[in-house]
């Protein structure tokens, strides 16, 4: 039988079992879902799944009290995921963590952009986040030398000064460093313009 890494620990299975009976639908179980997955916006999603409203390539967690159905794009993003219930005076509150729901797990086989991706969300922005800024992957270019990665730099890194200290010592270096095939980066945004910085 297939494993998942997600966890849905005893508490959040009780809690579910309960929602379900009350559906009072023979069958019905629990659908896992990221939408936007591997971007920003990623939002992990738990519902209903009705016997009619099941995939034929869902893939199925069998849990005793019942069936969890998972996309199958969702899954590497569902990695090393918890699904919580923690009763409180309020009466409860049913807790999803996705750490890799923006962006999944990564390996040397990975497509270079998701390798990239992984990095900068990581590793780069939460130390660029400090200053209100942050980067993103616009392209990757193949040029004779290698891949070169063009980024766009947003929030507090537009029109910084210190952006081409950044970019190089530490941005490119920490990419060079942590992404094979990746000889370097530009930057599409024009620092020149510091109210209101337009890109090329």
């Amino acid at each position: 039988m297939q494993t998942y890494d997600i966890t849905i620990t005893e508490s959040a299975q009780g809690y579910l079992a309960e929602l379900l009976e009350k559906q009072g639908v023979e069958g019905i179980g629990v659908r896992i879902f990221v939408t936007q997955p591997g971007t920003p916006y990623a939002e992990t999603c738990l519902a209903y799944c009705r016997p009619e409203e099941i995939q034929q390539e869902d893939e199925v967690m069998e849990l005793e009290p019942f069936k969890v159905y998972l996309e199958p794009h969702s899954i590497p993003y569902l990695e090393e995921s918890v699904v919580d219930y923690a009763s409180d005076r309020m009466g409860g509150q049913l807790t999803i963590k996705a750490p890799n729901a923006k962006v999944p797990k990564v390996s040397e086989d990975s497509p270079i952009e998701d390798q990239i991706n992984y990095v900068l969300f990581n590793d780069i922005n939460p130390g660029l986040a400090s200053h209100g800024g942050q980067v993103s992957l616009v392209e990757v270019i193949s040029e004779e030398q290698g891949e070169i990665a063009v980024l766009k730099f947003g929030g507090g890194c537009q029109g910084c000064s210190a952006v081409d200290m950044t970019l190089k010592d530490g941005v490119e270096a920490t990419l060079v460093k942590k992404v094979k095939g990746l000889v370097g980066v530009k930057d599409v945004t024009d620092h020149s313009v510091t109210d209101n910085a337009y890109y090329q």
